[in-house]
């Protein structure tokens, strides 16, 4: 029997959840819920099955298993605590939450319930990021001392009005919506991060939140990052990249959704560059990318064979607690030394 999955939040994201569970033998959409029931009702109309207003309703159907939950990030965690407090398996789109209260409360939550939280780090699914952390998981890069993170990426003053996008109750700004994933990939590959000093500012838009940081990064392992992120860089997206340095190589991941090899050079290795280069020039249309279906398999995987998936709460925490050391740092003007204590 394929797990059967509810979609509560029927906006732009939900379109890649619906689809790649359509596509999946191991997966069928059953219900869909949103506050605005036209929304939820146009899934139901294309994708088959029920639509509601009250995402309650859909949680009360026995034979929903799953839910995807695409609602506005300030609400991952109340709608995801609800639904695995019903007992369904919950996959919540980046990032887990916008506060790491939250976000622990989540992951106990799941442990308390028996049951499986994932949340969507679909880059890390990328053929090239696989391939950059399979080499550094065999050492081939050596001893890892320099990665950046980089988001040039633009987005008009309307986008922000919208009640939701760029404030801090539902949202943060450019670093933890636009950046989450750059960040998510860089902490991946370069491991824990020791401490940071940042700077934030709202320079192009009317909004609450920042529309552009940038911060120094110390890692545990003794190397140092840089990370920048933007949603002011007029007229397009120009950047999204991970870049990593170490003592036999350097390689460069950008594209439209971190898809992309832009430069590999490794000991060893440097006679297949042009090849690796040459197969990987395809980018998908839009920044989701194209690695929502394999989240979605890995997700329905774990739970069909009562596994752990690969991007657990756990997982996800981890660049929640770095963005939140970004902003900590920068309204504070001080170095902030990671794990995050206090308030």
């Amino acid at each position: 029997m394929p797990l059967r999955f509810g979609i509560i939040g029927c906006g732009r994201v939900a379109p890649r959840h619906a689809q790649s569970i359509a596509q999946l033998d191991s997966t069928e959409a059953a219900a869909y819920a949103d506050i605005k029931l036209s929304r939820a009702e146009k899934f139901a109309a294309e994708y088959g099955g029920a639509a509601y207003a009250d995402y309650r309703a859909l949680l009360d159907r026995p034979d929903i298993d799953a839910v995807s939950i695409c609602v506005p990030s300030g609400l991952h965690a109340a709608v995801a605590i609800d639904a695995m407090q019903a007992g369904k398996h919950v996959l919540v789109e980046k990032p887990i939450a916008i506060d790491l209260a939250d976000a622990d409360h989540m992951i106990r939550t799941a442990q308390e319930q028996g049951v499986t939280l994932a949340v969507v780090l679909q880059n890390r699914y990328n053929h090239p990021m696989q391939q950059l952390r399979a080499l550094i998981d065999s050492g081939g890069l050596g001893r890892l001392y320099l990665g950046n993170a980089t988001v040039r990426w633009f987005r008009p003053q309307s986008y922000y009005e919208d009640d939701w996008h760029g404030t801090w109750a539902m949202d943060g700004g450019a670093l933890m919506n636009q950046s989450i994933h750059h960040i998510d990939a860089l902490q991946w590959f370069m491991g824990p991060v020791a401490a940071v000093h940042a700077y934030t500012a709202t320079l192009a838009h009317d909004m609450e939140a920042e529309d552009v940081g940038v911060a120094s990064v110390r890692f545990a392992g003794g190397g140092l990052g840089v990370i920048e992120g933007s949603t002011l860089t007029w007229p397009q997206n120009l950047e999204g990249s991970v870049a990593v340095f170490g003592e036999r190589g350097s390689v460069k991941i950008g594209g439209t959704a971190l898809n992309r090899i832009t430069l590999w050079k490794v000991d060893g290795q440097l006679e297949q560059e042009a090849e690796i280069l040459t197969s990987q020039r395809v980018d998908p249309p839009s920044v989701y990318g194209y690695s929502h279906r394999e989240v979605i398999r890995d997700f329905a995987h774990a739970v069909l064979r009562g596994e752990e998936p690969h991007t657990t709460g756990e997982e996800a925490r981890k660049s929640l607690e770095l963005v939140l050391a970004i902003y900590r740092s920068a309204r504070t003007g001080w170095e902030v030394i990671l794990p995050l204590t206090g308030g």
